[in-house]
């Protein structure tokens, strides 16, 4: 009897990753491992994106506290890189408000050892992440706060 449940939980588990797959491919119009022009913003067709534009519109919340400090130190320490309020920039760095960096998938310790030790590639073209010079321990925790926001109020979270 336990063999059939092992048996039976094993295909449960290949057919949903198979679905996943075949929906978060960039040909199947979902995430997968793509270039910036994955994520392009709504109505413009990844071909008139030019470096530097910006990927993704985002809608900012009102914020307070601490993600109000973290949209200081992200637009001192990220925005070079990762866009205004995150919505990453062509051909320079990926939008942090996406599915990838929810916290189910990249937690709050991503960010962290993120900032302190850079990133191989990994769901993105935009080549490795350099670490961030200069940045301390509590701004990452300020600026983890302001990016959770922002997912938050744009549906990613």
């Amino acid at each position: 009897m336990k063999t059939k449940t092992v048996i039976v939980l094993a295909l449960v588990v290949a057919v949903a990753a198979g679905i996943y797959w075949m929906t978060t491919r960039p040909e199947a119009g979902g995430g997968g491992m793509v270039g910036a022009q994955g994520g392009h913003i709504q109505g413009v067709a990844p071909k008139e994106l030019k470096k530097g534009d910006p990927i993704r519109e985002v809608k900012v919340p009102e914020l307070t506290g601490e993600a109000k400090m973290g949209a200081l130190a992200f637009a001192a320490k990220c925005a070079t890189c990762h866009g205004e309020n995150g919505g990453g920039r062509e051909g320079i760095g990926p939008p942090l408000v996406h599915k990838f960096y929810r916290p189910a998938h990249h937690g709050d310790a991503a960010f962290y050892m993120a900032a302190q030790n850079g990133v191989r590639s990994h769901h993105w073209r935009f080549g490795n992440i350099p670490p961030v010079k200069g940045i301390t321990r509590a701004e990452v925790a300020t600026i983890i706060a302001y990016i959770r926001a922002l997912q938050k109020e744009n549906g990613i979270f």
